[in-house]
């Protein structure tokens, strides 16, 4: 039987344990390893078949650019899979922008898994995989469906399991443009490593080479790692975006109230999460 709808689909964001840059392309692009755990801080899509193949997004929250990701998602696997069905595609956006935490990405990984399933297309994960680097670095992890060792631009990535753990995630009020910080003088672009699979989950492994550089372009970066430190005794910017995590080490079963985030400075936003097993959507695509 076809479906007509799929509602309150959720995109979960994502937070770099670690990232280094351990090279660069001739066409530029960084290379990078990581490792990119989901956590339960999310938005939820809502997609509603439409018969005439129009595409059509509605924000539910704070208004995204005319043509976000998710827009040029649900396009692209139009085109490639020659389907004629369109799609009202609702947003409620709650992962902050310019965070780091690959919240614009996840939308269009969610999107394509969505309306593999909604237009009845049948693809397998590994046709959605060939889509998602043209929609951006994120996408294909967030398609991948698990914890993930990365490599190269983001795109080469080796399942891990990560152990469940519990972070506090900050953003200041600014927001960074991955551009600067990769262009920035005190960017390393040559971090040599011996890597270790069984520490690769570890928060205390490596660090951030994008941190040094943002936090020169945004104090504001800096002011929200020393808040965390000061209260946890770590912290880490996480991606290429403001964003910044620490990992709380203790209460592990403790309620989602347990940790107090009502001193935050104006402008700030934050919440407790958790690391996800898994991509929630992890069964929709072979």
């Amino acid at each position: 039987m076809s479906l007509s709808s799929l509602l309150d689909v959720p995109a979960p964001a994502k937070l770099n344990l670690f990232l280094h840059i351990v090279g660069r392309r001739p066409d530029g692009y960084h290379l990078l390893q990581s490792v990119f755990v989901l956590i339960d801080w999310a938005d939820t899509l809502h997609f509603e078949r439409r018969a005439d193949g129009q595409l059509r997004r509605h924000d539910l929250g704070p208004a995204l650019p005319a043509d976000d990701l998710s827009l040029r998602a649900a396009r692209l696997l139009q085109a490639r899979s020659g389907c004629t069905l369109g799609a009202d595609i609702s947003v409620d956006k709650q992962v902050p922008w310019g965070a780091g935490m690959g919240g614009g990405s996840s939308d269009a990984a969610t999107t394509l898994l969505a309306l593999n399933r909604l237009w009845g297309l049948g693809w397998s994960r590994a046709q959605l995989l060939a889509l998602a680097p043209a929609l951006g670095a994120d996408v294909p992890f967030f398609v991948g469906g698990d914890n993930a060792f990365v490599e190269g631009i983001g795109e080469q990535l080796s399942p891990i399991e990560v152990p469940a753990q519990r972070f506090v995630v900050v953003k200041p009020q600014a927001s960074l443009a991955t551009a600067e910080i990769f262009l920035h003088p005190l960017l390393t672009r040559d971090t040599k490593l011996s890597i270790l699979r069984g520490s690769l989950a570890d928060t205390a492994f490596g660090c951030n080479d994008l941190q040094p550089p943002a936090e020169d372009r945004c104090a504001e970066v800096a002011q929200v790692a020393k808040w965390l430190t000061d209260r946890f005794g770590n912290s880490r910017m996480t991606g290429s975006g403001s964003a910044v995590f620490a990992r709380v080490d203790s209460g592990m079963n403790a309620s989602p109230s347990a940790i107090d985030l009502t001193d935050l400075p104006s402008g700030w936003v934050g919440r407790e999460c958790r690391s996800l097993a898994s991509h929630p959507l992890r069964a929709w695509a072979d």
